[in-house]
């Protein structure tokens, strides 16, 4: 899975930097790769194959002893298990919720790693995508949802998440970023200069 260029991460930390001018909200992204790398999911899959599908085939033919199937067992099992991790195979084994489930985890581990909950005036601001989940999340500090409702961000994750999808990670985190800035500015404008923490995306590889 291909992350953004340094070239790019440019522009996102340059987009964050030009909105923080108007507000005193204190914004940070995250870009991960994957939210876990669920090889208990691709073991449970091989497991679960290994176990049903030579029985039927030797059922059907026939020809193999008890020492035999045992070894198709085994055989099946290793195959699928390395087969079932490649990325775009496991995506699709894990189910919806576990995926989102996983990456809000995520997200909210970052939250407090980046130290979005120690800001001033409580107003951290956190833009997290996890691409193989195709999850996009914004949390914020209580500085900024004692003034916007969370609903309000609904609409801008919405649109990131289709542009995720589409593979336009790049452009959905400046779109984002400006439609999160438009916000801030009106409900949270800036008071003093300040900068706290870091103008930059971070990358979970």
């Amino acid at each position: 899975m291909k992350l953004l260029t340094e070239s790019e991460q440019r522009q996102v930390a340059a987009a964050i930097e030009r909105i923080e001018r108007d507000t005193d909200a204190e914004l940070v992204t995250v870009l991960a790769a994957r939210a876990d790398d669920y090889t208990y999911i691709s073991l449970l899959w091989a497991g679960l194959v290994a176990l049903l599908l030579p029985g039927p085939v030797n059922l059907v033919g026939g020809w193999l002893s008890a020492g035999h199937l045992l070894l198709a067992q085994w055989a099946t099992f290793i195959l699928c298990s390395l087969l079932f991790r490649l990325p775009a195979i496991t995506t699709r084994l894990v189910p919806r919720a576990v995926r989102h489930w996983r990456a809000s985890n995520l997200a909210r581990r970052q939250f407090i790693e980046l130290n979005l909950h120690r800001t001033e005036a409580e107003s951290g601001m956190l833009i997290f995508v996890s691409e193989a989940e195709r999850y996009v999340e914004i949390l914020v500090d209580r500085g900024i949802s004692s003034r916007l409702d969370d609903s309000t961000w609904q609409a801008i994750v919405e649109t990131f998440t289709a542009q995720v999808k589409r593979g336009e990670t790049l452009q959905g985190f400046l779109t984002c970023i400006e439609a999160c800035g438009a916000l801030l500015k009106e409900h949270l404008p800036a008071t003093h200069e300040r900068n706290e923490l870091p103008d930059r995306l971070v990358i979970l590889s």
